[in-house]
This record gives structure tokens, sequence and C-alpha cells, in this order.
């Protein structure tokens, strides 16, 4: 047996008519829904806010925010504003776009851990200000360096984790 078995259309019996057409245009509108947790984020985002929320059994404040503790299974309906500084947990110089394709100058991704929630909590962004050599970039950065969020203008926020452009090195 043919490992594809079966008749090709032709040219002719599309345009003669002998197989049926049908032409129309989708109208494929779809939507994510971010659910209780990560809407609140969002939207403490656009207002210039960072949004946590605090498990009532084991204390432990999650940013992002949660419904529901991973730890102790309880469900979460505290939450606080943290202040929006940080401390960076990790970071990486990159020269490879997502797409695999080089960069001329690097990117730096950073995890930060927010100030206020619990240890080992944190996000993933970019740090900015920081120069465009790898010389540059290992000189100023070091795990544990204190930092803080550049804001988008609040007209331009949309409720997104890109609000914050970028965190930066904490002044003084």
């Amino acid at each position: 047996m043919e490992p594809f078995s079966g008749t090709s259309l032709t040219d002719h019996a599309l345009v003669s008519g002998e197989v049926l057409l049908s032409f129309w245009q989708p109208k494929a509108l779809y939507r994510w829904d971010a659910g209780v947790a990560i809407s609140a984020f969002l939207d403490g985002l656009k207002a210039g806010k960072l949004l946590a929320t605090r498990c009532p059994e084991c204390r432990r404040t999650l940013a992002p925010p949660r419904v529901f503790c991973e730890l102790c299974f309880r469900p979460i309906g505290d939450w606080v504003e943290l202040p929006g500084a940080g401390t960076i947990n990790t970071y990486s110089v990159s020269y490879v776009n997502w797409d695999a394709t080089r960069r001329r100058t690097p990117e730096v991704p950073v995890v930060v851990e927010l100030d206020g929630a619990s240890p080992g909590i944190g996000i993933l962004h970019l740090m900015g200000e920081v120069g465009t050599t790898l010389e540059e970039i290992t000189g100023k950065l070091r795990i544990g360096a204190p930092v803080q969020p550049v804001w988008k203008p609040a007209a331009e926020r949309e409720g997104a984790i890109t609000d914050i452009r970028y965190f930066r090195l904490a002044e003084g």
C-alpha cells in the first residue's frame, strides 16, 4: 500500500467545478482568560503597582500572585502591594534573540526577587542602563544588587508585564 493513496486534485477539477469549493472569512477572535490573580496583577501593572498575594496558612507572599498556595494548598485572598524594588537573583548576558538570530548588542534577562515577597519568589524581566558590552555589563551587575523598575508613562501602559520597561540598578 502506498503511504498516501488517493487521487490528487488538479487545477482543472478546481476551476471546472468538479470539486465543490467554499470561500469564507472566519471571524476568529481569540482571548486568553488570565484568571482572577493574574488579571489583578496585570491591572496593578497598568496602575504602576506590583501586587502579590499572601497565604494565610504559611504566610508566604507570592508574586506573581496565585489564588492558592502550591505548598499548603490553601486558598489565598489576602492582597498586598509590593514596593517595586528588588534584588538580582540571577542574570544572563545574551547575544541571541528569541528566534536564534545574533544580536550586535547584548540583552540582559534578569530574575528579580521583589522586596516584600518571600525569598526565592521573583519575576523574569530585562535589565537596562547597564552598558552595551560584556565588560561594561559584568562590571556593573552582581547577584544581590538592588534594582528598581523603570515604568512606561501611565498613558502608555496596557496591563502587561511590559508596562515595566526594564529594571535598573537602584540609585545609592
